[in-house]
């Protein structure tokens, strides 16, 4: 979350799904402002994993559309734009997740 952190990604949630969703155990939804930060985004968070962690990841979904999501296994990145995010509502359709950490 640092990386994603120090690139301005805004509104960050790390939301625990263990309890509620079986092929995940964290989602990770953050919002970019444009389609080259949501890219950068991506980029940044698959690189930190790779070098940082060894892990590997498929990311799918492209800026222009607004939502990319960037799946490492038991972690799953949710990257938005403003509007797809307001109207996809993912915090709501996963309320009975625990909220662990949410920067502004």
């Amino acid at each position: 979350m640092t990386a994603l952190e120090e690139k301005k990604a805004e509104d960050i949630l790390l939301l625990d799904i263990q309890e509620v969703a079986s092929f995940a155990d964290y989602f990770i939804i953050t919002t970019g402002t444009s389609e080259r930060m949501l890219d950068s985004l991506a980029e940044t968070a698959v690189d930190t994993a790779r070098n940082k962690f060894k892990i590997h990841s498929k990311t799918q979904g492209k800026a222009a559309t607004g939502w990319l999501v960037v799946d490492f296994g038991d972690i799953v990145l949710h990257l938005f734009s403003p509007e797809q995010r307001d109207y996809y509502q993912l915090e709501e359709l996963w309320q009975d997740g625990r909220v662990l950490v949410r920067v502004q």
